[in-house]
């Protein structure tokens, strides 16, 4: 565990993951503000996210239910919580009226538990829809071609707003599956089905976040590289 005077090494981080965003944004044309900087909190102490929210991080993906639980109210309460993990239904109750998203609705039973927890907590949910766009069999996330499908069901749902998509591509230097994403991105918010907000493009990590931004994506999950290499006990 690092001691509290080395958290000066994600201050640095920050400031260069800062300015790779603004360049990368740049570069295509695109305004800096547009991109929302996330902080992937998994394995990382609370102690050291709240020195990422001190440099100006204000949303934290987590990946765990019960991790999330066990630092939640460690949190500085400037930062604003999503839950960005594989999500089983009986976890479920433990987010809603906690998280203020849920990036990783794949299917309709999952959807339907969480319209079904928000209902009971008088909200309605913010959700994206996660996507499989590499067709991967070790991942989860719907499939393209079964995408407005589901849109269409979830945006039924009275207490669950769908708010774009995320996506977990294959680990290539290709932008093939980036660039598929965009386009599918772009074709589903043509689609217009009510009751939806089509506005969060969630794709690109440590590794990939600048070609991502180059293909379009309004949000980078950003872990390792802020961070350090996960501590895993």
């Amino acid at each position: 565990m690092r001691m509290e005077h080395d958290f000066s090494y994600v201050r640095e981080n920050y400031a260069r993951i800062r300015e790779a965003v603004n360049t990368a944004a740049l570069k295509c044309g695109r305004d800096p503000n547009e991109i929302t900087l996330m902080a992937v909190t998994k394995t990382v102490a609370p102690e050291i996210v709240n020195c990422a929210i001190d440099c100006g991080i204000r949303f934290l993906g987590e990946n765990r239910v019960q991790e999330y639980q066990s630092k939640r109210e460690l949190y500085h309460p400037d930062a604003q919580v999503h839950f960005i993990g594989h999500l089983q239904a009986n976890k479920v109750k433990y987010l809603i009226g906690n998280v203020a998203m849920i990036h990783s609705v794949d299917r309709m039973s999952l959807a339907q538990e969480i319209n079904r927890c928000a209902m009971k907590h008088g909200i309605r949910q913010d959700v994206l829809l996660e996507v499989n766009i590499g067709g991967e069999e070790s991942k989860s996330g719907v499939m393209p071609q079964q995408l407005p499908e589901l849109l269409e069901q979830v945006a039924a749902l009275t207490n669950v707003r769908v708010c774009g998509l995320m996506t977990i591509p294959p680990p290539t230097q290709d932008t093939c599956h980036l660039e598929a994403m965009q386009r599918l991105f772009e074709d589903t918010k043509a689609l217009h089905v009510p009751d939806t907000e089509m506005r969060i493009l969630s794709m690109g990590m440590s590794g990939d976040f600048e070609a991502a931004i180059a293909c379009g994506s309004t949000l980078v999950r950003i872990g390792s590289a802020l961070f350090g290499a996960r501590m895993y006990r």
